[in-house]
């Protein structure tokens, strides 16, 4: 399984905003490229073609994809018969991993998905440890009974009373679990990134 293994707040301040999750982002103090020339530097303009591929960088960090997997869910995407972006927003939105971010059991995307591949979650009761795993409606995803007592989850409680998961997602703190209701749509899909712009970025390649 790859993974990125540059300095995560390091790739937000490439891009411009925060993609981490962390509440204490570079970014949020040097709001300005990463390098030697420093908040002088400034960035550069960028062609149609550029932007596009900002976007598409973008959206690979936010969500901690390699290259090749993020093709496919692009290749996904265009088989459905509708807004191919919005399919794979919706296709990202329900990774395994992400719902777990979403329902607030992790405080990063990250920690998300180390969380699924080192098996702290189960979905439907049977444990699971493939971040890429599609959720689907009524999928029940909790914290396996052995793993709430871990290091990890020593503030669990008191992070689950401010948790405001969105629409498509209803979680229940005391029980470790949450259920998907519905597809992500419409105000949950707003996002850092363009999606018609990654979408003219593969369909010029």
């Amino acid at each position: 399984m790859g993974k990125t293994l540059k300095a995560t707040c390091k790739m937000c301040r490439r891009e411009g905003v925060s993609l981490c999750g962390k509440e204490k982002c570079a970014f949020k103090r040097r709001p300005f490229p990463p390098g030697v020339h420093g908040p002088t530097a400034g960035r550069s303009r960028l062609s149609g073609y550029g932007i596009q591929l900002r976007e598409k960088q973008k959206a690979k960090r936010l969500y901690n994809i390699m290259e090749t997997q993020f093709r496919n869910y692009f290749v996904h995407a265009t088989k459905m018969k509708g807004d191919t972006g919005i399919f794979m927003l919706q296709l990202l939105e329900t990774r395994l991993d992400n719902v777990v971010y979403r329902l607030g059991f992790a405080k990063t995307r990250r920690q998300a998905r180390q969380m699924v591949s080192h098996g702290f979650i189960e979905v439907n009761g049977k444990k699971l440890d493939i971040p890429s795993y599609q959720a689907r409606v009524g999928d029940v995803v909790g914290i396996r009974e052995i793993k709430q007592k871990k290091g990890l989850l020593n503030d669990f409680s008191e992070r689950m009373q401010h948790v405001q998961p969105p629409s498509w997602l209803t979680v229940e703190g005391k029980a470790f679990s949450g259920k998907v209701i519905s597809s992500p749509e419409g105000e949950d899909l707003k996002t850092v990134f363009d999606p018609k712009l990654i979408v003219e970025f593969y369909s010029r390649t």
